[in-house]
C-alpha cells in the first residue's frame, strides 16, 4: 500500500513541477527591438516672385541710381516724385520714346502699376527709382499697388 500512496503524490508533484516550468518559459517575452526614428530637418522656406516681362516695345528699369539717358531724338527724362503718398505731377504728357522716371521720396514703399496690369514696377523703397520708356501713343493710367488711392496718368503723343 505504501507504493500506491506515493504514486498519486509523485504524480501531483511532477505535474506541479511541469506546470511551474511551463509557466516560467511562457512568461519570457520576445520583444523585437524598435529602430530609432530618424530626425527630419525641415528645409528653409523659399519664396519665388515671378517678374512679368514688359510688353514688346517698352523698357522698364528699377534701380537705386538711374541714369538719365533719353531715347534717341528725345530731349530727356521726365521725372515724377513719389512724396506725401502722391505722384507729383499726377499727370504727365511726353513724346513717344521718352523715359519717365519715378523716384520714391517717401519713407513708405510704393509701386507704379498700370491700371490694366500691363506693367508693374514692383516695390520701390525710399530713394529708389523706376524708369519706363513709353513707345506707344496713348493715355496710360497707373496707381500705387500698395496704396491704391495714389493715381497718375501718362499721356504719350507722337
Amino acid at each position: 500500500m505504501k507504493t500506491s500512496r506515493l504514486l498519486p503524490v509523485s504524480l501531483t508533484a511532477l505535474t506541479f513541477i511541469l506546470v511551474s516550468c511551463s509557466a516560467a518559459t511562457t512568461s519570457i517575452s520576445t520583444q523585437t527591438p524598435v529602430p530609432p526614428t530618424p530626425s527630419i530637418t525641415p528645409l528653409p522656406e523659399v519664396t519665388v516672385t515671378p517678374t512679368p516681362l514688359p510688353p514688346s516695345g517698352t523698357t522698364d528699369t528699377l534701380s537705386p541710381a538711374a541714369t538719365n539717358t533719353p531715347a534717341p531724338g528725345v530731349a530727356g527724362t521726365v521725372d515724377v516724385k513719389i512724396a506725401g503718398f502722391a505722384f507729383d505731377p499726377a499727370s504727365v504728357t511726353v513724346k513717344v520714346g521718352t523715359p519717365v522716371r519715378w523716384t520714391n521720396q517717401d519713407s513708405a514703399t510704393h509701386s507704379v502699376t498700370s491700371d490694366t496690369g500691363v506693367w508693374d514696377s514692383g516695390s520701390i523703397a525710399k530713394g529708389e527709382t523706376y524708369t519706363r520708356v513709353f513707345d506707344t501713343v496713348g493715355t496710360f493710367a497707373y496707381h500705387c499697388g500698395v496704396h491704391p488711392s495714389m493715381k497718375g496718368t501718362i499721356t504719350v503723343t507722337s
